[in-house]
C-alpha cells in the first residue's frame, strides 16, 4: 500500500481507477494523481512493479480507509512468460542467471504449456521473489538482494482461481490468471517454467481487474495530468467504491448504533462477513460484519467529512 500523510489541498474523497503505464513506480503514479487533483491524501490498493501496467486503484482522502478492504479482492492479470532464461528478479528487469538449451525451448508448444496449468489451480504453495517488498527479520528482501545477500523468502499459501493460456509464440507464452491476495505472478511464471522442465521470466505483466473493477474503466496518468477537472469527475464515491458489497438495511435504532461505532442487532440468521451501510442520502456510513446470531459489528466507520 502506498499512503501519504495529510497535506494542504482540496478534500477529494473517493476512488480513482488508474491505468498505470510501464515505467513509473506505483508510488510515483499515486503521487502524480494526488498532485494533479490537489488532494490532501492518497494511497493505492496494491503495488504494480515498474515493468507492469494496468489497474492501479488510487484511494483519495477518506477513501484511504478502504485500502485494506479493497486489497482483499481477487486480481486478474495477463502475463507473458519467456521460456529459456531465468533472471534474478524473475522478470525482464533482472540479470540472466541461467539459460536453457534451445532444444528444450523448442520442445514446448501451446498444448504442452496449457496441459501443465491445471496443477496450479486452487490453494498452492508459492515462494515470493528474492526481489520483493516482503520483510524477513525486519528487512525488505529487495534491499537484502541488492546488497548481495541471498535470503530465501518463506513459502506462503496463495489462491489461484483461474489460469489459462491466451496465446503462444515460442519462446513467449501469454497466460491470464485470476488470483487471491499476496500472489506473485513473477513466481507463478517461474514455477510454470519449472514444471515444464526449465526456466523462464516475465517480459510483460498487466493487471486487468481488481475484483469487479476493470482496467477498461480506468483513466491514464497522462489524462489525469492534462485534464484534472475531467479526472475528478471520474472519481467514484465511497459508496460506489464498495458497490460490490451487499447493502445492509437497518432500522433507525441500529443505524444510530452504527453511526456511533457501537455493536448492533439485526434479524438475520446467516453470517455476513462484510457489508456496507448507507445513510439516508446514499453515502457510505460504515462497513460492517454480522454474525449468524445477528450480532453486528462496525469494521470501519466513515463519519461525514468536516465542513
Amino acid at each position: 500500500m502506498g499512503r501519504r500523510g495529510s497535506r494542504r489541498g482540496q478534500a477529494v474523497d473517493g476512488l480513482l481507477l488508474l491505468d498505470k503505464p510501464v515505467g513509473p513506480t506505483s508510488h510515483f503514479a499515486c503521487e502524480g494523481v494526488r498532485r494533479a487533483l490537489e488532494a490532501q491524501k492518497a494511497g493505492h490498493t496494491g503495488t504494480l512493479d515498474p515493468m507492469a501496467s494496468g489497474l492501479l486503484e488510487i484511494c483519495l482522502g477518506r477513501a484511504t480507509r478502504l485500502v485494506p478492504f479493497l486489497q482483499a479482492d481477487h486480481k486478474t492479470y495477463e502475463a507473458t512468460l519467456r521460456l529459456g532464461q531465468g533472471t534474478d528478479t524473475l522478470d525482464a528487469e533482472g540479470e540472466v542467471i541461467v539459460t536453457d538449451p534451445a532444444a528444450w525451448v523448442a520442445g514446448v508448444d501451446a498444448a504442452r504449456f496449457a496441459a501443465c496449468l491445471p496443477a496450479f489451480l486452487g490453494s498452492i504453495e508459492q515462494r515470493p521473489p528474492a526481489f520483493s517488498a516482503i520483510k524477513v527479520d525486519g528487512q525488505r528482501l529487495h534491499a537484502l538482494a541488492r546488497a548481495g545477500e541471498v535470503v530465501e523468502a518463506p513459502l506462503r499459501i496463495v489462491e489461484i482461481h483461474e489460469l489459462e493460456l491466451v496465446s503462444a509464440a515460442a519462446p513467449d507464452f501469454t497466460f491470464r490468471v485470476r488470483c487471491g491476495k499476496g500472489t506473485y505472478v513473477r513466481s507463478l511464471g517461474r514455477d510454470i517454467a519449472a514444471a515444464l522442465g526449465g526456466h523462464g521470466h516475465l517480459v510483460a505483466l498487466r493487471r486487468l481487474a481488481n475484483g469487479a473493477r476493470r482496467v477498461d474503466e480506468a483513466v491514464t496518468l497522462d489524462e489525469v495530468k492534462a485534464e484534472p477537472a475531467t479526472a475528478l469527475g471520474r472519481v467514484l464515491s465511497l459508496a460506489d467504491a464498495v458497490a460490490h458489497l451487499p447493502t445492509l438495511e437497518l432500522a433507525h435504532a441500529a443505524l444510530d448504533d452504527v453511526r456511533h461505532g457501537r455493536p448492533f442487532q439485526v434479524p438475520v440468521t446467516a453470517a455476513l462477513p462484510l457489508a456496507r451501510v448507507l445513510d439516508g442520502e446514499g453515502r457510505l456510513l460504515a462497513l460492517v460484519s454480522v454474525s449468524g446470531e445477528g450480532e453486528g459489528k462496525v469494521e470501519r466507520g466513515f463519519p461525514p467529512a468536516a465542513p
